[in-house]
């Protein structure tokens, strides 16, 4: 069994950019990435706020731009999240010199449903419909349906398609595995694939997550259960996670990716070492589809085990990346879930959101997280959370409100919380040989 997991390359596709050292010192600046919703007419709908992905080309990073043709904009993000990370890991030339085993070469994703061809339904469905019945005419909707909607793009719906094509780009014939975990995806991606490497099934795995639900469904959807905010009035203060006057959160979109290997692997390459991924816990609720449990008892005991498998204490914590979604629920339920699990030392971790920057990512917002915390080790500073100028009383913690700081950083926990009752935390480490 391998002893430490150990990041070595890192990429992200975000509302903010898509160059790591760009879009990192956007963050510490205090950068919001949210803006009108410019992908579809929104002007009717209660939120037409979003954080989209703007000036992104995946073709410009691929090696076979023809293999990833008519695919959606998530497996776009991912493919252009994945080539900046094995870059950063200088995989690319290791590759050259004919060195790296793809049969040991693995991918685990935390990523959602793909291309929707949402105007080619609607003309088929509007086809088929007959007024006057209030009824379907099988054989007219057929009959568009055929006209209308492709192969290639039924398929790339499918939530694994993002890791069909990084398979494909990268010949990556190891473990293969997506997860979609709503809003945990990622993390749990992250945590599953470092217990791939240390039961050595893989020398190294590329990890992460993608995601995209700006489209007309996703947004109609999370209106509907009215957890977007509606301040389309001032978008970039829309997000303000642990505020009194929060109104939901808004809906982002990305790709974040690491390259994860064994340190053994690792340094035989004489690769740069970024972080160590030492521990992840992960628990279910049990309690309700969409609320999380009142007490937030699955976040606090997936933080618990996380905890005990880096095998580190509280104490050591020296900074958590919140789930902190700018939700009524959520901000106070995973503050009472840190003052579980921290005790009488829990005001003293400084705790920050950059979903109050990013907006929520969904399944890419765990390992865009788990990136910054890979860069708040290394330059010992931490992210602030935005938009937070008049506190919720009952979220009485150390935010990092609206300045970034700088601290000693060894040792980061990260949480990610999703729909359904999914609780998955990593502990990040500074890398000790």
């Amino acid at each position: 069994m391998a002893d430490k997991i150990v990041v070595t390359g890192i990429g992200w596709v975000t509302p903010l950019g898509h160059d790591i050292e760009r879009v990192w010192q956007r963050l510490i600046q205090g950068d919001c990435g949210i803006g009108p919703i410019q992908q579809f007419d929104a002007s009717t709908y209660p939120t037409s706020i979003a954080a989209e992905v703007t000036d992104f080309d995946h073709n410009e990073f691929v090696k076979h731009p023809e293999a990833h043709a008519n695919t959606g904009r998530n497996v776009g993000y991912a493919l252009g999240a994945a080539t900046m990370a094995w870059r950063s890991a200088k995989l690319d030339a290791y590759d050259e010199q004919g060195k790296l085993d793809h049969d040991r070469l693995g991918i685990y994703l935390g990523s959602g449903e793909g291309l929707i061809d949402f105007d080619h339904y609607v003309e088929a469905n509007l086809a088929g419909w007959q007024a006057d019945a209030s009824a379907v005419d099988g054989v007219k909707w057929i009959e568009a349906a055929r006209r209308l909607l492709t192969p290639d793009g039924e398929i790339e719906q499918e939530p694994n398609m993002p890791l069909a094509h990084l398979a494909m780009e990268f010949d990556a014939r190891g473990p293969a595995y997506n997860c979609l975990t709503a809003c945990a995806a990622s993390t749990q991606a992250i945590g599953e694939a470092m217990h791939i490497l240390r039961h050595g099934d893989a020398d190294v795995m590329i990890t992460g997550g993608a995601h995209t639900m700006i489209h007309p469904l996703g947004v109609t959807g999370f209106n509907r259960l009215t957890a977007l905010s509606n301040r389309n009035d001032d978008p970039a203060t829309a997000s303000r996670p642990f505020s009194r006057d929060r109104d939901g959160f808004v809906i982002g979109e990305g790709s974040g990716i690491l390259i994860l290997e064994t340190e053994e692997h690792a340094r035989a390459r004489g690769a740069e070492i970024l972080a160590e991924i030492a521990g992840y816990g992960s628990t279910a609720d049990a309690y309700r589809i969409t609320d999380i449990h009142p007490d937030g008892r699955g976040a606090a005991q997936a933080m618990r085990l996380a905890l005990r498998n880096a095998g580190v204490t509280t104490d050591q914590i020296d900074y958590i990346s919140a789930h902190g979604t700018s939700t009524k629920e959520n901000d106070v339920i995973e503050s009472k879930a840190v003052k579980a699990v921290f005790g009488d030392r829990a005001p003293d971790v400084p705790i920050s959101s950059i979903k109050s920057m990013l907006g929520h990512l969904i399944a890419a917002a765990g390992s865009t997280e788990a990136i910054v915390c890979v860069l708040a080790l290394r330059d010992q500073v931490l992210p602030p959370t935005i938009n937070l100028h008049n506190p919720d009383p009952e979220c009485d913690l150390d935010y990092v409100p609206n300045e970034a700081r700088r601290t000693d950083v060894n040792i980061c926990l990260s949480n990610s919380f999703g729909f359904g009752g999914q609780n998955d935390t990593l502990i990040i480490r500074r890398y000790a040989s």
